[in-house]
């Protein structure tokens, strides 16, 4: 037998041996690919907790304008301006105090302390000098203890997972505490009786689009909504896109006003697709950017040497002038937690609350 016979045999023989091989450990199997939304799931960011809702023998529906639903309903308030409409404010107000239970997450943006003093529930803002918690900054999920009432209960509490907390704040009152969420950052979830009604605060949104199949937050909608079969439940948000009132603080190319056509896609509609596709697809950080862009370029036009203010000073410039606490707004900017998946919708919304209300007051000076 030659040497090249020897080899070939010898090369076919390893080939085999790898084949059987491969063929002995491996298997075809069936995978489920999940696909990306569409239709309602893809437009209403609480399609799925709807579903929830409805799956428990609750009514749930999704409103954009506040109309007072019997009072042992709950309202849950996402992507929703609390001080912009006075006579809206004041019927959420009257409404909760009549029996209603208001569940309101991190989107909620107010201006001055007008739900702090009627609800109680105000915000810690961790400052440069605080002693922060050793894990302070996890942008992912993690346990916290439920607790009833007094916070010194000694039993073993039961525990949710949370994810995408805001942990550059936490939350506190000078009210009983009916019911809260905490770990070593201290109060994430808060839920205190006002009147003959109950207001519950989430520093977190866990129940927007595919938010709710994170960590246990089915469980915790449950929970923050005190949810009963039969409960009527209103989802209640003003705009679906926050990314629509970026796209208006960003740099104008070209005239303000554009020649209109008939046949031409409403401006509204093209740029809140236009801005939610960004926004889902990967270049939130760009609308982050132009938001900063368009707050910074009011604050310039308001105080005199503002490009050369010290960080502190300009958040104490930026709070006087628009009525938002200083570190909300250098948070939402400038820190870098505020640019996860979870966090960016509420700082682009932070961002812009506080140029409109700076822009306000421009006009009328």
């Amino acid at each position: 037998m030659t040497r090249s016979r020897v080899i070939w045999l010898s090369v076919t023989g390893l080939l085999v041996v790898l084949v059987v091989w491969i063929g002995s450990h491996t298997y075809w199997a069936d995978s489920k690919i999940p696909m990306p939304p569409k239709g309602e799931a893809l437009t209403n960011p609480f399609y799925a907790a709807e579903k929830c809702v409805r799956a428990l023998g609750a009514r749930a529906t999704h409103d954009r304008v506040f109309a007072a639903p019997p009072s042992d309903a709950v309202v849950v308030l996402s992507g929703w301006h609390w001080s912009v409409v006075r006579t809206r404010r004041e019927a959420l107000e009257r409404w909760v105090e009549s029996g209603g239970r208001l569940v309101v997450d991190r989107e909620l943006v107010t201006s001055g302390d007008d739900f702090e003093q009627w609800s109680g529930i105000k915000r810690k803002h961790w400052g440069a000098d605080d002693r922060r918690p050793s894990r302070f900054g996890s942008a992912g999920c993690r346990p916290f203890d439920e607790s009833f009432g007094d916070a010194s209960q000694t039993a073993t509490p039961t525990q949710l997972s949370m994810c995408g907390v805001w942990f550059s704040t936490s939350l506190l009152s000078d009210k009983p505490v009916a019911w809260a969420l905490r770990d070593e950052s201290g109060i994430q979830v808060m839920r205190v009786v006002v009147g003959r009604g109950s207001v519950t605060v989430i520093n977190a949104t866990p129940f927007r689009y595919q938010s709710l199949f994170d960590g246990d937050h089915g469980r915790l909608l449950v929970a923050a909504t005190e949810l009963r079969r039969g409960d009527s439940v209103h989802f209640l948000s003003e705009g679906d896109s926050p990314t629509l009132l970026a796209w208006r603080g960003a740099v104008r190319f070209g005239p303000l006003v554009m020649p209109s056509a008939a046949e031409r896609r409403s401006l509204a509609e093209q740029i809140r697709g236009t801005g939610e596709f960004a926004l889902r697809h990967g270049d939130g950080e760009a609308l982050h950017a132009a938001s900063v862009r368009a707050l910074e370029d009011v604050a310039r036009r308001r105080v005199s040497g503002y490009t050369g203010l010290s960080a502190k000073d300009r958040g104490a410039a930026l709070e006087r002038l628009s009525g938002i606490n200083a570190t909300e707004i250098l948070s939402a900017a400038y820190d870098p937690r505020s640019h996860g998946p979870h966090q960016l919708r509420s700082a682009i919304a932070v961002l812009e609350a506080a140029r409109r209300h700076m822009l306000v007051r421009l006009k009328r000076s």
